[in-house]
């Protein structure tokens, strides 16, 4: 059911920032853990609405949404469930198949006095220890501390997370996430293979991008209006789906229909056959601030002077000054590489069958890096154009 709300949350994500312009590429996973890890401190309305955002199972609300029928989970028992995922890709991801790692830290002001039960909650299930530093005297040098933690993390590829001016003396907690995934694919294609070709743009226009080409056997399914490709990596575990829509230009149309139902049963029409696959090679990265987003899916209390994360201070003191997020993508003949890292800071309130189908990615779709066993979306994103 953990699983189940991540993706709901995912895709919903999804609609909301959809309507930037151009390539789109996020990890809903690292965006719900590191909110996870803040919800095992709310209390009161400000859980109820991060309950409601975030697609957890821990109101009856939220249950009947996801199509269950088992009592709500406590946030005890939420934390269990979620941290359980967490501790299972992160031992899978240690066994040399691909790497995988998921990170979680919580940076306290130094003399700051945090409940024992939250701490120990927050190390047991999610694996994040309380780290001081000091936000009050030195919040810059805390920034590079926390910065240096996420590169390190990423392996270099996410750098300055937290931008210069976020922290100041009022930050009392930043939670951190970081999710580092490089894998190769179970078929890979071959560098010969690779050439440019032309790429339609939204606009009609075009730009010419190195093309992967291959025939192999994969997960393959097409409804009328969309074809669908699953490429697993090494140890089948984990794999990258890509959406394509028919028309070259119907992008639109398949992001209308991306609904946690929808993704979920067109992944169970998948089947392995042949396919002839033409994928361009992309990379990207991109930074978002989530709290407006955040706030617009109903979680309104927790950034305000009505926030009660009382589960955390025994005080209600605390609220969100910001989640910033940022994700990192490069596909390859080889496999792919990706990382994502999200920051929580928080400050104190101040006063107040047939032929072999031809799967042809040339023109804009979606494509989402998902984990078998749970049913977990890792990273989800767009591809535009493959040269931006």
């Amino acid at each position: 059911m953990a699983a189940c709300g991540n993706n709901y949350f995912a895709l919903q994500l999804y609609q909301k920032l959809q309507s930037q312009q151009g390539n789109l590429f996020f990890s809903p996973y690292s965006i719900s853990t590191a909110l996870a890890m803040t919800y095992a401190g709310a209390k009161g309305r400000t859980q109820e609405q991060m309950a409601e955002a975030l697609c957890l199972p821990t109101s009856k609300e939220v249950v009947q949404k996801l199509g269950g029928s088992q009592e709500p989970l406590s946030q005890e028992s939420f934390a269990r469930a979620f941290g359980e995922i967490v501790k299972d890709l992160n031992a899978r991801g240690g066994q040399g198949k691909y790497e995988l790692r998921i990170a979680n830290a919580l940076w306290g002001q130094q003399d700051y006095e945090f409940l024992s039960s939250f701490a120990k909650l927050v190390e047991d299930q999610y694996g994040g220890h309380l780290e001081r530093v000091n936000f009050v005297k030195a919040a810059e040098k805390a920034r590079q501390t926390i910065n240096a933690w996420v590169q390190k993390q990423t392996n270099d590829k996410i750098k300055d997370l937290i931008g210069e001016g976020m922290l100041d003396s009022m930050t009392r907690l930043v939670l951190t996430n970081a999710v580092y995934f490089k894998g190769n694919w179970a078929a890979q294609f071959k560098k010969d293979r690779t050439r440019d070709e032309p790429f339609i743009l939204l606009n009609s226009g075009k730009v010419q991008v190195p093309m992967m080409n291959q025939k192999a056997t994969f997960g393959y399914a097409e409804t009328d209006t969309l074809q669908m490709l699953e490429m697993p990596y090494v140890g089948q575990e984990l794999s990258m789906v890509i959406l394509l829509p028919k028309e070259a230009a119907g992008i639109g149309e398949l992001e209308k229909a991306l609904t946690a139902e929808n993704v979920s049963k067109w992944l169970g029409g998948v089947h392995r056959r042949e396919v002839i696959v033409a994928v361009p090679r992309f990379k990207m990265t991109q930074k978002f601030d989530m709290g407006t987003v955040l706030k617009s899916m109903g979680m309104t209390d927790a950034f305000s002077s009505e926030a009660d994360f009382s589960g955390m201070t025994g005080r209600r003191d605390l609220f969100i000054s910001a989640v910033v997020h940022q994700a990192y993508v490069d596909v390859n003949e080889e496999g792919t590489e990706a990382t994502a890292a999200t920051g929580v800071t928080m400050k104190l309130l101040s006063v107040g069958p047939g032929k072999i189908p031809v799967f042809r990615a040339d023109h804009p779709f979606v494509f989402l890096i998902r984990d078998a066993r749970s049913g977990s979306i890792l990273f989800l994103g767009r591809t535009m154009n493959p040269t931006n």
